[in-house]
């Protein structure tokens, strides 16, 4: 038997299994050799039985697909027999495995065993990963597995599995003593293992501690470590505001919301709801009005935490009027915590005959957009809605009259401002910071720009090749961000047709997206389950945040732009700190997907909207408060505390938005399905 052959057989056994270092090893082995020698060697001939063994051994796998079954059945009974304590952990192997043992299969041509392991043990992980699991079922050949994006992801990745030094050790006894190579072939090749020292994780916490991790790995902890400023701008309204002492007491603010609220009786009570809200604001008075003044010290102090930041881009000019504004509205901001909730008005479309893709709401709340399948933007003014149609203001009605002419505050018929110009539905809308503007995006792959003075198109930006999901005015208006099924995100300027900066780096369409308040950065969430962070100046990405199990369709910033939130179609939410990079409270309690997030303005709150038809509001200062004093000693995982659930009726909940006094805005369409 010749020694060459043997070596080659290694060497393909080595490279196909994934193991590198021994690959290098065995070559350097080879090299330190010189070719002459060990064939004349007296040692180089070697025993034809074990020469055959080594030759068939690669082989072996690929003509007996049974393993695959038999030693993924053998690892699921040993995980599911073993110890209650250690058992949530081991569990928390299968699913790798299980995928790969499919996808090896289905590589080596061995269609019908592969349809058998899928069909025999995809119960066990229906629950944590239906989706991935419907993905899968439709590859039915190995050019299937090239050609499918996720499937191509999978075999090039690994998954990252947190899990204590006791239980490691068991699986790897058990990996030996079985002598499973093929599932210790799989496990190396595909799972890397966080190992950590102490007692299990908490089982509660088996969503947070199975992540999907890149190939990339590496490049993706180097970008993680770039150096951001997340404080907010200098020479902010609010830090203008700070520096002049112009804080008022409880009781004035408490006015300035009674003023604010009887804004809103003048605009009809809402329909839905009205006399919880009208209980909730009233809760909220008395309890603010019994405090002593350290709710505005405590408000003021999370702005002076904030460091100052010098802004990337040329900033517009706020007008003077504009400005006192907003002044006025800060000096009259309500202070919101676990104790004072905010007022909640909802606006609830209904007769949209399902046309309804998207929701908008302006700063103040008085007006209220709508993009429609129909390819048109509709915009609603909620004091001439109550004058015109005497429906109350949380009702907003889509008739079915024909939409073929632009319809004013004057026109009769129809209590909404039709925009038309879209050639595909309408999937996002955004106002400007002042309300002036509102811009869109559609299938048609155009962003559009309106005025909504004028009631007219200004601008048509072309540059996406693909439908544009997602589009957001930067909190100083004039610049925005769009994102598109084309993988990218790209930063516009009003006065420009062409966008000014492209940033590209996700694996599939980038869903939603969300400035920073320093407008220094944008961040955007994926079909990819990932949220990367981006720097506006240069394009490139400066964070990569993993953790999410299935598409990130809704994200929010902090105010003082230390935290962002993430929402995904599971359902799921996710705190992360933008300076780590890391996840610092998960979020349970949604059971559709996560439309919409929204921070309170002084940061205290968490609002959550959702498919399930229900507004969550969550405790964001207690949980960063445990994270700094205890900085997760134990290990476990923070999660904030839910202060109160809104069920609506039968309305999912399509848009939040807080005003700057802190009224919380709401929008969803009534749905007869649910």
């Amino acid at each position: 038997m010749d020694e060459e052959d043997i070596e080659k057989a290694v060497m393909t056994y080595l490279k196909k299994k994934g193991f590198k270092q021994t690959e290098l090893a065995f070559q350097e082995e080879q090299q330190r050799q010189h070719p002459k020698t060990a064939l004349n060697s007296t040692n180089s001939h070697v025993d034809p039985e074990i020469a055959c063994q080594i030759l068939s051994f690669s082989s072996e796998l690929e003509n007996n697909p049974a393993q695959y079954h038999e030693g993924y059945g053998k690892l699921r009974s040993w995980a599911y027999s073993s110890l209650d304590l250690y058992k949530h952990e081991l569990l928390r192997v299968l699913y790798p495995v299980f995928v790969h043992c499919f996808m090896d299969l289905i590589a080596k041509g061995h269609i019908q065993e592969a349809r058998t392991l899928f069909n025999s043990f995809r119960e066990d992980h229906e629950m944590m990963h239906a989706r991935d699991l419907q993905k899968l079922e439709g590859v039915l050949s190995p050019s299937h597995l090239e050609e499918m994006e996720f499937a191509h992801s999978l075999r090039q990745s690994k998954f990252n599995i947190k899990i204590c030094q006791y239980s490691y050790d068991l699986l790897l006894q058990y990996l030996h003593k079985t002598q499973s190579v093929v599932m210790l072939g799989l496990i190396n090749e595909h799972i890397n293992f966080q190992v950590s020292p102490g007692q299990p994780t908490s089982i509660s916490d088996d969503a947070e501690v199975v992540t999907f991790m890149g190939s990339g790995q590496d490049a993706t902890n180097l970008i993680n470590q770039k150096e951001i400023h997340w404080g907010l701008l200098e020479d902010s309204l609010e830090e203008r505001l700070e520096k002049a002492g112009a804080l008022v007491p409880d009781s004035a603010k408490v006015d300035g919301e009674a003023r604010e609220g009887e804004v809103e009786e003048n605009k009809k009570r809402p329909y839905e709801g009205g006399k919880q809200g009208a209980s909730l604001k009233k809760s909220k008075k008395d309890k603010v009005a019994t405090a002593t003044g350290k709710a505005s010290r405590v408000e003021t102090s999370t702005v002076s935490v904030a460091p100052r930041v010098k802004p990337e881009l040329t900033l517009p000019s706020i007008p003077a009027e504009v400005e006192h504004s907003i002044l006025e509205d800060l000096r009259n901001r309500v202070q919101l915590s676990s104790a004072a909730l905010p007022s909640i008005s909802f606006y609830t479309f209904i007769n949209t005959h399902n046309g309804l893709n998207c929701a908008s709401i302006s700063q103040d709340g008085s007006l209220v957009a709508g993009g429609f399948s129909d390819s048109s933007l509709k915009v609603w003014d909620m004091a001439k809605l109550g004058q015109q149609t005497g429906y109350a203001t949380s009702q907003i009605v889509e008739d079915s009259y024909p939409s073929d002419s632009l319809l004013g505050a004057n026109s009769g018929r129809k209590s909404y401002t039709l925009f038309q110009g879209h050639s595909g539905p309408v999937y996002s809308a955004t106002f400007s910071p002042f309300g002036d503007y509102i811009l869109s995006s559609s299938s048609d792959s155009t962003i559009r720009l309106w005025s909504t003075n004028l009631n007219t198109n200004l601008v048509c930006y072309k540059g996406h090749n693909y439908p544009v999901w997602d589009v957001q005015f930067s909190p100083v208006g004039h610049y925005f961000a769009s994102s598109s099924h084309d993988r990218t995100a790209r930063i516009w300027s009003m006065d420009r047709m062409q966008p000014l900066r492209i940033m590209a780096g996700h694996l599939s369409d980038v869903d939603c997206l969300q400035w920073h308040v320093n407008c220094n950065y944008i961040a955007t969430g994926s079909s990819d389950k990932t949220v990367r962070l981006w720097d506006v100046q240069s394009g490139e990405c400066v964070r990569i945040f993993i953790g999410h199990r299935s598409m990130i369709l809704s994200l929010a910033m902090s105010p003082d732009g230390r935290y962002m939130a993430s929402g995904d179609e599971d359902g799921t939410v996710m705190m992360w700190e933008l300076a780590s990079g890391r996840c610092i409270s998960p979020l349970v309690g949604h059971t559709s997907c996560v439309w919409t997030l929204a921070f309170s303005c002084e940061g205290s709150l968490l609002a959550s909207g959702s498919a399930d038809c229900t507004v969550k509001l969550w405790d964001v200062t207690a949980s960063t408060k445990l994270l700094k004093t205890e900085d997760n000693k134990t290990g476990s995982i923070n999660r904030l505390r839910s202060l109160k659930t809104l069920p609506t009726k039968s309305t999912p909940v399509y848009s939040l938005q807080f005003s700057r006094r802190n009224l919380l805005f709401a929008a969803g369409v009534l749905s007869k399905n649910t």
